[in-house]
């Protein structure tokens, strides 16, 4: 039976017939794998998913987290699959093993984690430890190195960020959290933060915070902001827990969803005794931060896909059992028998826009991740600085498209239910609220389209942006023999994404700001239906060449729609090639379109947004 987390087949097929990722075990930085070895971890991936993770979705959502006596205790369920998660070494698998990890490629990770992430209330705990460990590791002094990571890598110690302020939100530089310099060194950290994922919890017996503050005296603003090391247990030098350190859990957030991760609020410092280690130099702290916040981006890319995904199959399931309605070619007769309602036009068409986007979804987010481990494999500066560059200017994609999309799958998932997925005893609700946040948190997703207009597109001179567009002009190229219909509505969106790229630096040495900025999130949706056209055209022009090879070596004429039509029934490798031709055909076709839109409202340079007077808003 075909699990309902993911379609396996797919992230196969993403990894070896697209991405081809068993290339990287010819490189010396990952010579010690292979594809076997590649496939061994997915299947241990699903497996520890299917039979610990998913079984503590609902339990962990109905049961929540509760905070007593200033400890926090997250589900009972949680504890077991989190003590199992770390003794498989989960959390560590791109972590260098002389850090205690495996050193696997970092897409295989990703990969890996597909399976676990839908269910992101558990995720987080051993998420957030893994983006706080590696902070250490590349800041970090080697004492606190000793100290501090490889107990977070190996799940025994946990580790949260802590930016978020009630006055300050999204202005990070506003922040009111201040470090007094001690004599010894160290500092004192008094302050409030709000809305820290896994902020406490009992699953560890230490959890160190990252915490953003200012050091009396350092200038207002982002640049005078340094970052520290803020453990709930004092450490002692033989690495045993010393005394509690002075900082509250004054609350738990009562959220619409992920219930079972816990989102706290943190007093720092009311004795005046928060003892806190700087981390990396003063007055860094951003640019240390930026580190985790960027790796935390690629994480909720990630929640968006899983959570569209699950959603996608269950209501893949469900339309291919719930029995309502005729045929529409019996819709006059009375006593018509019930079909399952994957026959109606509407539900085909919710399913297959949710499909053409988690397919172009998972491409997008392994892509990503795959073009961090071609920088860190390439054979010279100027390769590396590519497909870091490329990766820049994907990171709000990921982000903010797929945050978004996966909620709008999870809409969808709900009105294929109809009237059940409004009700708690299926899954759906569950699926859109847990999935709701990954819309806001890590820089909500209109400071994602301000990241990637205001500062991504114009790095190194536009460089990056042009390395994007240049494998997607060469996926057009190589497809226009094969998909040459397709392969020409890709062109003209590829190119008309380079236009408003190139009239959004115009506007902006004529002083014309306003209009890149009050149209960088309908860019950033533009860019992102541009990426899933593009995935999902390389995908087509891969399986037309498997189908072309599948009917030759079966004799099977694909014009004769009859035959190819019960073939594709008796072969699972044609229906699903086929698949993959169609979706392409229908989103390209149906989805694309709407850039067009995109590209009118933003060439007419419309300011109405700003025009607009606060009084006239409302009466």
């Amino acid at each position: 039976m075909a699990s309902v987390i993911l379609d396996e087949r797919d992230q196969k097929f993403v990894l070896y017939e697209m991405l081809e990722v068993e290339k990287l075990c010819e490189t010396p930085k990952y010579a010690d794998f292979s594809k076997d070895m590649f496939d061994m971890i997915l299947t241990e991936a699903q497996k520890f998913a299917e039979e610990e993770i998913l079984p503590t979705l609902e339990e962990g959502d109905k049961e929540g987290c509760r905070l007593e006596n200033g400890q926090v205790y997250v589900p009972k369920c949680f504890h077991r699959p989190y003590k199992l998660f770390c003794e498989g070494g989960w959390g560590a698998m791109s972590v260098a093993p002389e850090f205690g990890g495996q050193g696997l490629p970092h897409i295989m990770r990703n990969a890996a984690h597909d399976w676990f992430m839908h269910n992101f209330s558990f995720n987080s705990y051993p998420g957030l430890t893994e983006g706080a460990a590696h902070l250490i590791q590349v800041y970090g002094t080697q004492e606190q190195q000793q100290k501090y990571m490889e107990k977070m890598f190996a799940g025994e110690w946990g580790g949260t960020m802590c930016l978020t302020e009630p006055g300050a939100g999204t202005d990070v530089g506003n922040l009111s959290t201040k470090a007094i310099r001690q004599s010894d060194g160290t500092f004192r950290i008094q302050g409030t933060k709000i809305f820290i994922t896994s902020g406490d919890h009992d699953l560890v017996d230490n959890i160190v915070h990252p915490v953003l503050a200012r050091i009396e005296g350092d200038p207002a603003g982002t640049k005078g902001i340094s970052i520290f090391l803020v453990p709930k247990y004092l450490v002692n030098e033989d690495g045993s827990l010393g005394k509690r350190n002075d900082f509250e859990i004054a609350k738990i957030e009562e959220k619409m969803g992920i219930h079972g991760s816990s989102t706290c609020l943190i007093n720092f410092g009311d004795n005046g005794e928060c003892y806190a280690e700087l981390l990396g130099e003063e007055r860094q702290g951003m640019k240390v931060m930026f580190q985790l916040m960027n790796e935390a981006r690629i994480g909720v890319g990630m929640q968006g896909l899983t959570s569209g995904t699950i959603a996608y199959m269950h209501a893949l399931q469900y339309a291919k059992e719930r029995l309502q309605g005729s045929s529409i070619l019996e819709f006059k007769n009375p006593e018509a028998p019930r079909v399952p309602i994957i026959q109606h036009p509407d539900v085909r068409r919710m399913l297959l826009w949710m499909k053409a986007h988690v397919d172009g979804m998972r491409a997008l987010m392994y892509y990503a991740t795959y073009c961090g481990d071609k920088a860190l494999t390439a054979s010279d500066e100027a390769e590396a600085e590519k497909w870091i560059g490329i990766f820049e200017i994907l990171t709000p994609i990921c982000k903010a498209f797929c945050s978004d999309t996966g909620f709008k799958i999870c809409d969808n998932a709900m009105q294929v239910y109809g009237g059940y997925g409004y009700c708690s005893e299926y899954p759906v609700e569950q699926f859109l609220r847990d999935e709701k946040i990954a819309c806001i948190y890590e820089g909500a997703n209109g400071v994602q389209a301000l990241d990637l207009v205001g500062r991504k597109l114009g790095m190194k001179r536009g460089a990056y942006f042009m390395s994007l567009l240049g494998e997607m002009n060469a996926t057009v190229a190589s497809n226009k023999e094969a998909l040459p219909d397709l392969a020409g509505d890709l062109q003209a969106a590829v190119n008309a994404l380079a236009e408003v790229g190139m009239f959004f630096a115009k506007c902006g040495k004529e002083g014309k700001f306003f209009i890149p900025l009050s149209n960088a999130y309908p860019f950033l949706t533009m860019l992102g239906q541009i990426c899933m056209a593009w995935f999902l055209l390389w995908q087509a022009g891969i399986a037309k060449e498997k189908l072309d090879a599948l009917s030759q070596a079966k004799g099977v004429d694909q014009s004769d729609a009859a035959k190819w039509a019960e073939f594709i029934k008796d072969n699972k490798d044609a229906a699903f090639y086929t698949g993959k031709v169609t979706t392409a055909k229908y989103f390209i076709k149906n989805v694309l379109p709407e850039i067009d839109g995109h590209v009118k409202a933003i060439k007419s340079e419309d300011l109405s947004i700003m025009e607009m007077a606060e009084e006239s808003f409302a009466s």
